[in-house]
Formats: C-alpha cells, structure tokens, sequence
C-alpha cells in the first residue's frame, strides 16, 4: 500500500504557480526527502499534503484513499502528522505541560472544559509515558524557553508523534541548528520505527542523503527528478541547479 500518492498537483496564487503537475508516490515505511532551492514549492506541497491548502487540480490520496477535499482534521484522523519550519511551541510552559497539551488534543478530554485536567489520568499517564520513553522525565519542569533551540526541535517531533501517526512530515527539522544538534536530530530521526512514513523537506543535503532512501528534487514547482541518494547525486541537471 501507498502511503501517499499525489497525482498532477497544481496550486496556483493568482497568476503564480506554485506546484506543477506534481506526481510523487511513497511507499508504506519509506523515508522521502524533498530537496529544491527556496521557491521550489515544498512547503506548498506540505499543505496541499496536510490539508493546509486545497489544491487548484490533481489528487492527493493517503493510504490508498482519496483525500483532496478533505479537511486537515480528517487528514489527520488517518493518521497524518507534521512539524514546521518555525518551531510552534509554548514558550512559558514547561516541558511537561507542553506534551500534556499534545497528547491531550489527541483525546475527547479536550472538548471538557467543567473539569480538571488533573482528573483525566490516561492523559497525565501518557505523557509521563512519553517523557520518560525519550529521556526527558527529568526535564518535566523545565520551561520550554530555557531549553536549547535543538531540544525544542526534538520536542516538536515528539509531540507530532504522540498522535501515533503513519505519515510523519518533517518540514526543515535540522533548521538552525548547530552541527551537533542536527547530526542529534538526524540520529532521532532514523531511530524512529518503520511503521511509520517519513517525508521531510531538508536544505542540509547530508542529513538528506543520510536519511533518505529516495529522493525528490522540486525546481519551480515541478519534479525535476527522482531517485535513490546516490543517484540524485549524480544527476547533471539536479548538481546544476542545486546541489553545484
């Protein structure tokens, strides 16, 4: 089974267009770098992935099932997951209370507002479990501010995990982060299961290539190719507009 297939995708701003006949399929388990210089649209096919953006023409189907005109949430329902360039944490909370609100919203507790949180105890169960899974109990009470920029870039890739999905998307994770911390990512990041699907989108061409067991280089919305690292690595044109 596909984990995700798009077909001819267009999305178009007025008279720009963004993605162009955009047709890339990933297999269940795979892991797929999206690789292309600034403008080439892969943070635009996140969306249209996502939900974030419908598009102008063509399919998006995850898990074999059609889910252009689907909502994000109904996205995610399939268990789709994602991250951002930006890290979209909450600074003045602990690192505890930031992984609570994560897998809360994964939960009906978030629609109660006449109770406690503290009486919802798989919540608070979870993200113990969570913490001390990924060797962060003892941080639990730090404040998200006081930890280092690659620490919160790891969070939010453990709090995309805490719905459980099947088709992870990682926009830019190693972004600003120092050589240590991006080779500390890129280790998390190959640690993860094979149950899960992995897309991200990567400007460090070695963490790419790292990781990646097929990659797609966009060029002004378009594939411009497709194929194993060391394949794209010695493609002419790819060296020529990007990686020269």
């Amino acid at each position: 089974m596909k984990a995700l297939e798009t077909k001819d995708l267009c999305k178009n701003f007025g008279g720009l267009r963004a993605t162009r006949d955009v047709s890339i399929a990933v297999e269940e388990g795979e892991r797929r770098a999206i690789i292309g210089p600034n403008g080439a649209g892969k943070t635009t096919l996140f969306h249209l992935i996502s939900g974030f953006l419908l598009p102008t023409l063509g399919t998006v189907s995850l898990f074999d099932r059609d889910v252009t005109h689907l909502q994000i949430h109904q996205r995610a329902e399939l268990g789709i997951s994602r991250t951002f360039q930006v890290t979209n944490l909450f600074q003045k909370l602990t690192l505890f209370d930031n992984i609570l609100l994560g897998v809360q919203a994964t939960q009906r507790s978030h629609a109660c507002f006449w109770r406690p949180l503290s009486s919802f105890r798989d919540t608070t169960t979870e993200t113990e479990r969570i913490l001390k899974e990924w060797a962060l109990w003892d941080k639990r009470d730090v404040p998200l501010k006081n930890l280092s920029y690659g620490e919160q870039r790891q969070i939010e890739v453990i709090l995309a995990l805490a719905t459980h999905p099947r088709l992870l998307l990682l926009d830019e994770p190693t972004a600003g982060l120092s050589a240590a911390e991006s080779a500390s990512m890129t280790s998390f990041i190959k640690g993860l299961s094979t149950d899960i699907t992995i897309i991200l989108i990567e400007h460090d061409m070695d963490v790419a290539f790292e990781i990646a067991d097929k990659i797609t280089v966009l060029y002004f919305g378009s594939v411009l190719a497709e194929g194993p690292p060391g394949e794209i690595r010695g493609n002419e044109k790819v060296t020529e507009v990007y990686l020269g």
